[in-house]
């Protein structure tokens, strides 16, 4: 047998090849496109399992209370009555809260080693955030940050800070980044 085959080498060699298998990026590498908008179409309103591990780790990482997820079933449209909508409690008059949030939005839209724009927000399977007045939305014009106006309010200055969105962020997911099923859940939904 030549000294190179030998079967510690041999042994070593299957047991690296395996390890980088095993720990080589999962099979959702390749980063998801921007969340087509995915409207409330049913009123299941538990917490689905993505919406819950992303809420968690904003809080964790980033600071902040976590809001809440479910809404009982009404005649508005949310995604907060499919369970794939949380909100997540910064004040917009507070400097630190406003830091806070635009550390997160500059995290979440940040650019991947790759350099894919958005990409951990779409990993996530962002769909949309709301706050402070404004909305970002995946599926029109890929997080631009554009004025936003509750449907309830006919001005700014007659809504209320809720629904100007100034007490929480707004985060909505699209059904697979609600379940989980997107990229940045690999791992996290053990």
């Amino acid at each position: 047998m030549h000294p190179r085959h030998t079967p510690a080498r041999l042994l070593v060699a299957v047991i690296t090849a395996t390890l980088v298998l095993l720990t080589a990026p999962a099979a959702h590498a390749q980063i998801e496109d921007y969340a087509s908008y995915q409207g409330e179409s049913r009123c299941a309103p538990k917490a689905k399992p993505g919406t819950q591990v992303l809420g968690r780790w904003i809080v964790r990482t980033q600071g902040g209370a976590f809001g809440g997820i479910s809404r009982p079933c009404s005649s508005s449209v949310s995604e907060h009555e499919e369970g794939r909508a949380f909100d997540w409690t910064l004040d917009a008059a507070r400097t630190k809260d406003r830091q806070t949030a635009a550390a997160f939005l500059a995290l979440v839209r940040g650019p991947d080693k790759a350099g894919n724009t958005d990409a951990k927000a779409r990993r996530m399977g962002i769909m949309y955030i709301i706050w402070n007045d404004h909305i970002y939305k995946s599926y029109d014009r890929e997080f631009a940050k554009q004025d936003y106006l509750s449907g309830s309010c006919r001005r700014t200055s007659s809504c209320s800070k809720t629904l100007r969105h100034r007490d929480h962020l707004h985060i909505s997911l699209s059904r697979a980044g609600a379940r989980g099923r997107t990229s940045w859940y690999d791992g996290r939904l053990d």
